[in-house]
């Protein structure tokens, strides 16, 4: 078997992105699976495709494991994490929000990997994106 899991976009509009996810686990757990893909979010006007997003507000529940979200390059980079057992909000305006610091093959993509899977161990964490676009 393997989690089950479902991501849900609430918002894609010119300037930001709005994703839900949840993930209900068998104890398989997750290991640096794509959750926020940018190269599926609606271009701009000028039909420029996405190519990153910074994280401007973040919104979870943990029950009993731990969420790692990870900017995908060729050695992801850890952008933050949530540890088990936790509510809360993070509201990142006032410095401009988590933008993407990756290197060498970075896709502007968003991972999460999950620690300490059990069965029946739950998240639902929201993010809010503001996009950026090719030149």
């Amino acid at each position: 078997m393997a989690d089950a899991v479902a991501s849900q976009t609430i918002f894609d509009g010119e300037r930001l992105a709005i994703m839900k996810f949840t993930n209900i686990s068998d104890g398989t757990g997750e290991v640096a699976v794509t959750k926020v893909d940018v190269s599926a979010l609606l271009p701009n006007l000028f039909g420029r495709p996405c190519v990153g997003v910074t994280i401007v507000n973040l919104h979870s529940m943990v029950s009993n494991m731990g969420v790692d979200l990870y900017w995908d390059a060729t050695a992801d980079v850890l952008i933050t994490t949530i540890p088990q057992n936790t509510q809360y909000s993070m509201d990142l305006t006032c410095f401009g929000g988590f933008w993407n610091n990756a290197g060498a093959g970075k896709t502007g993509d968003v991972q999460f990997s999950t620690r300490n899977a059990s069965a029946g161990n739950t998240y639902m964490i929201t993010l809010e994106m503001v996009k950026s676009y090719a030149p």
